[in-house]
């Protein structure tokens, strides 16, 4: 544990350098925050929750990075095709697994724990895409409904409710359902917008209408994500805005969206990450139910949801190893993210800090 702090105070110094070199001075004006930042450091180190949440994210997302680069067989060869034999292999133990993969194959002959590499890649950058977008549009409809108030404050909340009483999934399938038409137009249209994000997604451009359907999925995700924080920061800064600093800003002429950026969102944002983080794990099974469903990329793309989906056909007497290995990682990634939630939620806690601080990091 001692270890894992060690390596946290040297990232805050490294980015403080790397601060100062910008900003000359930064560091000795925002000594506070830093001292804060390690106290916070400190906590997560003391809880083995968070270390093994934060363990297994990074393992997530090292796999995710380096995954497609390091697979040892291309998910659009269907190695089936020329030998039957590999049809659904099941997994064998060495030494009589005579060439055949460790964990067995797919239908289509291909190694699963090669078509996973690809997999993580899908699953981290959806789940990053929709809560990175989903959580700004949440946060700034919130501190502009909670600061404003009034008709401002009516028209936001009401429309949140609209989206909140409407089933998400179901308005997600609904999306999913009519957009990747569009979309796929929009990428024969913009061709370096489709090389990059087939890139993004660790994906051959070729690929490019089942892009369309991931990106569909994106943002179907996205359009049902935002009212969860849009009224967690709304009801953070109802009761933040009342404090004695904030009507010292406004009597000193400060603009409004200075007060809202400099001096409320700081003080609303330890819920938002906790909730985002969990978000995280919640978004990767949700993007995995739509590809289940059917409303995500078709073959060859080897998305975790949709490999459940075609190994379900068979299920359980030739696909079982193919459900077993694809659902353990879905609940492998979830477990993560909700770990390193849990840990957040508790550092986070001003209580939490306060009794670090008093403890002392001298441990």
């Amino acid at each position: 544990m001692r270890l894992i702090y060690k390596l946290l105070t040297k990232i805050i110094d490294g980015y403080s350098l790397l601060r100062d070199r910008i900003s000359p001075g930064w560091s000795s004006k925002n000594s506070s925050r830093l001292r804060e930042w390690k106290l916070m450091a400190y906590a997560f180190s003391k809880s083995r929750i968070g270390v093994l949440g934060g363990l297994i994210v990074a393992v997530v997302i090292v796999i995710a990075i380096i995954g497609p680069a390091i697979s040892w067989e291309p998910y659009w060869v269907y190695k089936s095709v020329t030998d039957p034999r590999l049809w659904l292999h099941p997994p064998c133990v060495p030494p009589s697994c005579s060439g055949a993969p460790l964990f067995g194959t797919d239908e289509w002959g291909r190694d699963i724990v090669a078509m996973s590499l690809y997999g993580f890649r899908i699953s981290l950058v959806i789940s990053l895409l929709v809560v990175l977008l989903g959580a700004p549009l949440g946060i700034f409809l919130g501190l502009l409904s909670g600061y404003r108030g009034g008709l401002v404050d009516e028209v936001i909340m009401r429309l949140t409710d609209i989206f909140i009483a409407f089933p998400g999934l179901i308005l997600a399938i609904a999306f999913a359902s009519v957009l990747p038409r569009r979309i796929r137009e929009l990428l024969e249209a913009f061709p370096a917008l489709r090389d990059f994000l087939s890139f993004l997604f660790g994906l051959r451009p070729q690929e490019y209408g089942q892009l369309a359907a991931l990106i569909s999925v994106w943002f179907a995700m996205v359009i049902v994500w935002w009212p969860g924080y849009a009224r967690i920061v709304r009801g953070s800064v109802l009761s933040v805005k009342e404090l004695p600093f904030i009507e010292a800003a406004k009597l000193i002429g400060i603009s409004e969206r200075k007060i809202l950026i400099k001096h409320i969102l700081p003080n609303v944002l330890s819920p938002v990450l906790v909730m985002m983080t969990f978000d995280l794990a919640t978004a990767t099974l949700f993007a995995a139910a739509l590809s289940f469903l059917g409303l995500g990329p078709q073959e060859p793309v080897p998305e975790l949801g949709f490999m459940i989906s075609k190994a379900a056909t068979y299920f359980p007497e030739r696909s079982w190893h193919v459900v077993l290995y694809f659902g353990t990682l879905l609940l492998f990634i979830a477990l993560g993210w909700n770990l390193l939630g849990d840990a957040l939620r508790d550092i986070l806690d001003p209580r939490t800090r306060r009794a670090i601080e008093f403890r002392g990091e001298g441990e």
